[in-house]
């Protein structure tokens, strides 16, 4: 299993390392900012937190389980009583993220979509998809201007990360484009979110986000993947008695735990060496080493345990590198997550609720030098 392990995270790593923050022609941002995060960096991680779970989704659920176990992942899913496509994952996901108002939005475009509600809706959405056609390995950006708000885009290229993938989109009837291969580019996912504008001592704009909201916008993509990945895939085939999840998934071929969906991806994000970090823990872990690590993440537990409507936060330094971390809570969102930590051996609790707050997810996210 590590040797397989190791073997997805370079891949990966490839993938995410190449999608380099330089910018296009089209864009007019600075990237150097005093006050934050500037807006390729906060798109990069975002973009790289989207990619990670759909790794572990494409490879680790659709591509291996049809191998092991012949479990389809199909259009009609819920009829079929099979897992959703790569794509449906991703369209449930950001659904989900749009719904809860945080600011970000993103989405999957291309130039020969099966639905046409993916089509690209502007001419520099269209542009972006030509661009990153020819170019996969850097993003294309801009921003739009409103009377009330400036929107970062960046649309990165959508490489096909699973066989399934391919064998969908040539095969589909309302496919226009049937020659899809391995990791060819077949469209583009779309970041959406405000940044705020900033004049330097020469009176030259730049620009930032917050790094609270930026860590918003991945906290909310990690919560709303797990909470899709938890109820329209474990709940659902465990409840139909399709197949299960279990703690050994790798060798039992069945289906990961939704923390260890988690906790997967997360090492792909700590194996591309961005900064950025995030981990589960908790005040009762059943794996020791998924405790607070000090006084900061100990605290922040207990906070968020009390009152889980905001995430605990500092900033602070390693070395001179300046870094912001939040401890966001994680919430029993399926009755699986209350089952396994209630029946675990190695739990030292065992009377968890739904809803109930079972830890947290600490993030760490570098910032630009002032």
């Amino acid at each position: 299993m590590r040797t397989r392990v190791r073997i997805l995270s370079f891949i990966f790593l490839i993938v995410l390392a190449l999608s380099t923050v330089a910018l296009t022609q089209s864009s007019a941002v600075v990237l150097k900012t005093p006050l934050g995060i500037s807006p390729e960096k906060a798109a990069y991680y975002i973009h790289a937190v989207i990619e990670a779970d759909r790794t572990i989704y494409s490879q680790y659920l659709v591509d291996r389980l049809k191998e092991t176990v012949n479990l389809n992942a199909t259009e009609n899913w819920k009829k079929d009583k099979t897992l959703p496509l790569p794509a449906q994952f991703l369209l449930m996901s950001s659904e989900r993220v749009r719904s809860k108002n945080v600011g970000l939005d993103f989405r999957l475009m291309s130039l020969w979509p099966i639905n046409k509600t993916h089509e690209a809706r502007t001419e520099n959405e269209k542009k972006g998809l030509q661009e990153v056609i020819k170019n996969p390995d850097k993003p294309y950006t801009w921003i739009r201007k409103t009377d009330n708000e400036l929107t970062y885009n960046a649309v990165y290229a959508d490489k096909a990360v699973a066989k399934r993938c391919v064998s969908c989109h040539n095969n589909h009837p309302k496919s226009s484009k049937r020659d899809f291969k391995l990791n060819d580019v077949m469209g583009g996912i779309l970041l959406a979110f405000p940044i705020n504008q900033t004049l330097d001592e020469d009176n030259n704009p730049t620009y930032h986000v917050p790094p609270e909201v930026v860590t918003d916008y991945i906290h909310a993509i990690l919560e709303a993947d797990r909470i899709v990945y938890a109820r329209h895939v474990v709940n659902r085939l465990q409840k139909e008695n399709v197949i299960y999840s279990s703690e050994n998934w790798w060798e039992e071929n069945t289906l990961l735990l939704p923390a260890q969906f988690m906790l997967n991806a997360s090492d792909l994000i700590r194996n591309l060496r961005l900064g950025l970090d995030y981990r589960l823990i908790s005040l009762w872990p059943i794996n020791p080493q998924n405790g607070a690590a000090d006084k900061f993440e100990r605290a922040g537990l207990e906070s968020v345990a009390s009152y889980p409507l905001r995430p605990y936060i500092r900033t602070t330094y390693v070395g001179d590198q300046k870094f912001f971390q939040a401890v966001y809570p994680d919430l029993a969102v399926t009755p699986s997550c209350v089952e396994c930590h209630n029946a675990h051996p190695g739990s030292p609790k065992h009377d968890f609720k739904l809803y109930d707050v079972m830890g947290g997810i600490v993030m760490s996210i570098p910032l630009d030098h002032d």
